[in-house]
């Protein structure tokens, strides 16, 4: 057994994420990279030192995830989910809408959601569950700080109520940071909670083994009520949907179809 393979078993001992389940290639690109520009000859070498080093462990744990985010990214597909699924989602939901943001990162998609929920209902009328599985994301996502790259595409109207600026810095309102509880979660071993209208988990599952993604989208699919909708990313189409229990609604939009 080679070097990664052994930092592989041994790191999910350590941490419990496997990272057979991640596309190989492109994990060990990173994680080469970063042992290599942190000064370690060996994986184990890099692991023994994050076993005493906090910040070290974070660190990997932060440059392992993909944490790339923006609000409102890919706007089309944000209009289509105003205009064509959310009031589809309401009309159908029993009770206050349910929502999972999954694999939040620092929270740009969860508190969209939360504006654009805000828009059409009242905060008494949805919940907002956003999960990662890195702590450090999770805390900035909180803090509700970012840059200004991150607003690009967000509508002019959420930026001006929702946002303060501060030099170069844009906070968001405390009203819709308390629209969003924030948990961690790890989308391939911890259990999912169960009866969302609508759960959003865009451009990670990529990153995914076919394998992983099988094993996600029948989780998603047990986690949605009946004619609830699954939203993914731009480049993670699901082929043969109906083999998950979904039917495409719109592209990038599964409906559960089975109970």
């Amino acid at each position: 057994m080679n070097d990664y393979a052994i930092f592989v078993k041994k790191f999910y001992i350590k941490s419990g994420i496997d990272l057979n389940l991640y596309k190989e290639a492109q994990m060990k690109r990173r994680m080469v990279a970063l042992r290599e520009k942190k000064g370690y000859a060996s994986f184990l070498e890099y692991l023994k030192a994050m076993d005493t080093d906090r910040q070290l462990y974070e660190e990997f744990l932060d440059r392992m995830t993909i944490n790339v985010s923006e609000f409102y990214r890919n706007p089309i597909r944000w209009q289509q989910l105003e205009e064509d699924i959310l009031p589809h989602l309401i009309r159908s939901s029993q009770g206050k809408l349910r929502v999972w943001s999954a694999a939040c990162s620092t929270g740009e998609e969860p508190y969209s959601l939360a504006m654009l929920l805000s828009k059409h209902l009242a905060p008494s009328q949805f919940s907002i569950m956003a999960t990662d599985l890195d702590d450090v994301v999770i805390e900035k996502a909180k803090q509700g700080k970012y840059h200004e790259r991150a607003l690009i595409d967000l509508p002019e109207e959420f930026q001006k109520r929702y946002f303060t600026r501060r030099g170069d810095d844009y906070y968001i309102s405390d009203e819709i940071k308390q629209l969003v509880t924030f948990k961690k979660h790890n989308l391939l071993a911890d259990v999912y909670e169960r009866n969302f209208d609508l759960i959003v988990c865009r451009n990670v599952l990529i990153y995914f083994t076919e394998e992983a993604k099988e094993k996600v989208y029948t989780s998603f699919q047990r986690a949605l009520r009946p004619g609830g909708m699954l939203f993914v990313g731009g480049t993670e189409q699901i082929f043969q949907p109906k083999r998950y229990g979904y039917a495409m609604k719109q592209s990038f939009f599964y409906e559960k179809i089975d109970g």
